[in-house]
Parts: C-alpha cells; structure tokens; sequence
C-alpha cells in the first residue's frame, strides 16, 4: 500500500489484522501477546512490521512471517517490509497478565517475571498447586521445561522466564 493518507489510522488497522497471526508453537498466543510484534510504520509510504523472536534461531520466526505475509496481502497491504529487531532482546516480561492467563488455561504454567523467576513457585496450570517438580529443563520446545505437578501428578510445560 503506497502512500497511505492517513498513516495512524493504517498503524491500527495493520495492528488489528496481526491480532489473526498466532504463535505457531503456542496457537492460543498471537505475536502481540508474546510481545514478539515489536511496532508497525509507515516509512515512505509503506507498512514497516518489526518482530523479535523469543531466541536467536526460533524455528518458529519462519512461520511467523510467513502467517504476516498472508495477513497483510489477504488484507491488500501489498507495500510492506517485515524486519527483525534483536535488540533489545525478547524476554518473557513483554508477555502481559491475559497472555499469562491464556497460557495457563491452555495448560502451560506461565512465567515468573525474569526477576522472580529463580524463587518464584511453579503453579500447575491444572490444579493450582506449588508443590511442583521439575522433570526437565528442556520442554516440548526450547522454550518450555517439562514438571510435574506432585498434588494432583500431571505432567505440564512451564514456559521458561527469560
């Protein structure tokens, strides 16, 4: 889409269609939960989409792009650039409270914020109990570690604070 008229209003419709681009590995998160969609632009009259994985070599981030591709051309944004930002680095503490809820309803215990994440109790997403053991550090992705609820004794990720 070339020059945009009214570029605010085409920031928050683009904002509102990537609302429909889910996390492949966690499809109960979009991009904008994670707090991986770090900004959309308009630079010279095309849209700018800027994400940040969650880690150097995410396998995910291929996917991720791909999913804004579609979104934006479905939409017939076709004048855009997406880019990656690695700096600052992704972490867990760009997640908000309902992106933690989402996790947990969806049976992943949510992460502690990175400061809290060495004393913080794990709670089973299930039963809600603290009294967990960690079984694994390496989960169903690299992103999750696998415990073990010792109240209720099902097995759960944790997505790991970073």
């Amino acid at each position: 889409m070339s020059g945009v008229a009214e570029p605010a209003a085409h920031v928050a419709r683009v904002r509102a269609l990537l609302d429909d681009v889910f996390d492949p590995e966690i499809p109960v998160l979009t991009i904008g939960d994670l707090g991986v969609l770090r900004a959309v632009e308009v630079e010279d009259g095309a849209t700018v989409v800027t994400v940040t994985p969650t880690y150097s070599g995410c396998p995910a981030m291929d996917a991720i792009r791909a999913d804004i591709a579609v979104v934006l051309h479905r939409a017939g944004v076709t004048d855009f650039e997406i880019r990656t930002a690695y700096a600052p680095a992704w972490t867990t503490d760009w997640m908000g409270e309902a992106a933690k809820t989402k996790l947990a309803e969806f049976g992943i215990a949510p992460p502690a914020r990175v400061a809290e994440a060495m004393v913080a109790p794990v709670r089973c997403p299930r039963c809600r109990s603290t009294a967990t053991t960690t079984i694994s550090e390496f989960g169903s992705t690299a992103c999750k570690a696998l415990v073990v609820c010792d109240a209720c004794r099902e097995p759960f990720d944790l997505f790991k604070a970073i």
